[in-house]
C-alpha cells in the first residue's frame, strides 16, 4: 500500500509540482483511492507523478481548501461525505466551504452519504463523525448556514481514513478539526488495532506551545508526518518532540507500507 501527497503547502521533491494551501492524498492499494482533492494542483501533480486516477474520492470535510478541484475529476465517481460537508461556511466573514452547490455535485458524481465509519475498500475506513472528548480544532469567529439559518460551525463532518496494515493502522488526516487525540482514539476503537503511523494535516496551529507540547508527549507512535495546516511552529516542535519519528512530508511526498 502506498500514500503520496498530492497538495500540500509545500513541495518536497525536485520535480515540476505546484504547491497551494490545501491538501490532497492519493492511496495505491486494492482500489485507487483519493483522499481529498485540494484546492487547484492536484491533478496536475498527479499527472506530473504518473499516478493513477482514483476509482473513488473521499472528502474529510466541506472546506474549499480540501474540494475546490473536484473538477476536472471523471463524472459519476463514487464521492464519499458527511451531508454537512455541503453546508455554506464562512469564516471571519468571508466563505470557506465548498464551491459548488450540492445539486451539481449530486449530478456529476455517485455521492455516498456518510456519518458513520464506513470500510470504503478493504483495511481502509473512512471514519465518520468522530467523538469528542479531548481538545478539538474548529474556527473562531465562524459559522455555518442551515435552513436559512446561521449556526456555529462545529466542523462534525470533520473525518480521517484509518488504514490497517501488518505494521499498525495509518492514520492519514484532512484537518483534523476534531482534534488529533479524539481522531486518534476513534480510529483505534473503529479498527481494532493501534495508531502506528499518522500523516496529514493535525491542525496543531490553533494550539498554544504548551498544549502542542501536551498533545505531542502523549503521542505513542513510530512515525509523524505532518502537512497542510500544522503550521510552522507546531512542526518545529513535532520535529524536537519526536526527533526520529517525524518525517517532513509535502507534495511528492510517499510513504510505503
Amino acid at each position: 500500500m502506498k500514500i503520496t501527497i498530492l497538495a500540500d503547502n509545500k513541495i518536497t521533491m525536485p520535480k515540476p509540482l505546484r504547491a497551494e494551501w490545501g491538501f490532497s492524498a492519493l492511496i495505491e492499494s486494492k482500489e485507487v483511492i483519493m483522499f481529498d482533492v485540494g484546492l487547484g494542483t492536484s491533478l496536475g501533480n498527479l499527472l506530473t507523478l504518473q499516478k493513477p486516477f482514483p476509482e473513488k474520492i473521499i472528502l474529510s470535510h466541506g472546506h474549499y481548501d480540501h474540494s475546490a478541484a473536484l473538477y476536472p475529476f471523471p463524472k459519476k465517481l463514487p464521492l464519499y461525505a458527511h451531508p454537512d460537508a455541503f453546508l455554506p461556511r464562512f469564516f471571519e466573514g468571508r466563505f470557506i466551504g465548498i464551491p459548488y452547490q450540492k445539486e451539481l455535485i449530486l449530478h456529476n458524481f455517485d455521492f455516498v452519504e456518510q456519518r458513520e465509519p464506513m470500510e470504503v475498500s478493504k483495511g481502509i475506513w473512512a471514519l465518520g463523525e468522530i467523538p469528542r472528548t479531548f481538545e478539538t480544532a474548529v474556527l473562531k469567529d465562524s459559522f455555518a448556514v442551515r435552513d436559512g439559518k446561521k449556526e456555529k460551525d462545529e466542523i462534525k463532518d470533520d473525518q480521517s481514513l484509518a488504514i490497517r496494515t501488518d505494521k499498525g493502522v495509518v492514520l492519514l488526516l484532512g484537518c483534523c478539526h476534531s482534534g488529533l487525540r479524539n481522531t486518534m482514539r476513534w480510529a483505534e476503537e473503529v479498527v481494532g488495532d493501534e495508531v502506528k503511523f499518522i500523516i496529514g494535516g493535525t491542525h496543531l496551529i490553533a494550539f498554544t506551545e504548551d498544549k502542542i507540547l501536551e498533545i505531542l508527549k502523549s503521542l505513542k507512535v513510530d512515525m509523524i508526518a505532518p502537512t497542510h495546516c500544522t503550521g510552522l511552529k507546531a512542526e518545529m516542535l513535532i520535529a524536537k518532540v519526536m526527533g526520529e519519528k517525524y518525517r517532513p512530508a509535502g507534495v511528492g511526498s510517499e510513504f510505503e507500507f
